[in-house]
């Protein structure tokens, strides 16, 4: 069966890996969701990436035995699109979590946005 929202499907497979205290987990592959994990690994909420043929290798990291990432939320969907200008790039928990965009210079957290003066869509926010 089709997956119709690719990348929040990714996002309930971390979310349910780390509930379950996984030490990784596999997604299908494609470019936004490569270019969404490498973010992630940048900003400190995931360990590591490892693409693979058709799937990529998730490993998760935690702080003692509680999950680093404390929540994750899809903002736009394939139903309703968000897009946002540059001035409007929202701050996620007060600054503690991180927005990540769609944006004419690639996929881009929100604090990367910012400085570059750029706007697009608004994917998902991590905290």
């Amino acid at each position: 069966m089709p997956v119709v929202d690719p990348i929040a499907d990714m996002l309930t497979r971390i979310r349910n890996a780390h509930m379950a205290l996984h030490k990784e987990v596999m997604v299908p592959a494609s470019k936004n969701k490569l270019a969404i994990l490498e973010i992630m690994v940048e900003q400190g909420f995931i360990h590591d990436v490892q693409p693979e043929d058709r799937n990529i290798k998730v490993v998760l990291k935690y702080s003692g035995s509680k999950p680093v990432i404390k929540g994750l939320k899809r903002i736009s969907k394939p139903g309703r699109k968000v897009y946002v200008p540059a001035a409007e790039i929202p701050l996620v928990r007060n600054g503690l979590g991180i927005c990540i965009m769609s944006t004419s210079h690639g996929v881009l957290d929100g604090h990367a946005a910012r400085k570059q003066n750029v706007g697009g869509e608004l994917i998902c926010e991590i905290w």
